[in-house]
């Protein structure tokens, strides 16, 4: 696996095209592989989160089982004065250093949802959860599954805030179908109860909506930034 970082230049048309939809980014991102669609098995699949930590900030990361060529966005949207324009490093070191009991300060874009009904007699189907208290309950309720906790903070509760809360709307361009995505980012410290279960959600994602920016979770150094 290779975790991949790539800087916007969100001065660029290209760029803030690129930054208008999830789906253009996912095509995007896609389009840094020769064959895409290979990169889904057991060893990992493609997922990428888009960071956006200052107002002309916008930081693309992407966690695959191959490396990316990202020659196309930086020729659309990045610096291409500046080198390559990315930067690739091998995920394996980090995979293999972790073990049970550590800490580590973490970051997740997730889709928070819940299968249920709207009416007593209708279908169930995904639904979002809306509330920062449901978002958090959706983490705390799943982590323990993924290899991780959430140890205590400072006030008692748990070491994790819930923000950057976004509607994310776009149109399919295969069949024209409208979708609605429910975006959320956690950030805080959390311990590794299970280290196989966890270097299985570094790889695989944790949650829905993947495809559209959801999903990848990585990981810092507790105090490191």
């Amino acid at each position: 696996m290779y975790l991949t970082r790539f800087r916007f230049n969100t001065a660029r048309r290209g760029a803030r095209g690129l930054l208008s939809g999830p789906n253009r980014l996912h095509a995007a991102v896609l389009h840094g592989f020769p064959e895409p669609e290979r990169l889904q098995g057991d060893g990992g699949r493609i997922l990428w989160r888009l960071d956006s930590t200052a107002r002309h900030d916008a930081v693309l990361y992407i966690a695959s089982p191959e490396e990316p060529d990202l020659t196309h966005l930086v020729e659309e949207a990045g610096w291409p004065a500046r080198g390559t324009g990315w930067d690739t490093r091998p995920y394996g070191k980090l995979l293999a250093s972790l073990d049970t009991g550590q800490r580590w300060a973490f970051r997740l874009t997730a889709n928070p949802v819940h299968f249920a009904r709207t009416t007593p007699e209708g279908p169930k189907r995904w639904l979002p959860h809306v509330t920062p208290d449901q978002q958090l309950e959706w983490l705390l309720d799943r982590c323990a599954g993924r290899g991780f906790t959430i140890p205590a903070g400072a006030d008692g509760g748990p070491n994790v805030t819930v923000h950057d809360r976004a509607w994310l709307r776009f149109t399919k361009s295969q069949d024209r179908r409208e979708v609605t995505i429910r975006a959320v980012t956690y950030e805080g410290a959390l311990e590794i109860g299970d280290v196989e279960a966890l270097r299985h959600s570094l790889v695989h994602g944790i949650g829905k909506a993947k495809a559209y920016g959801c999903g990848l979770l990585t990981l810092a150094p507790l105090g490191g930034g």
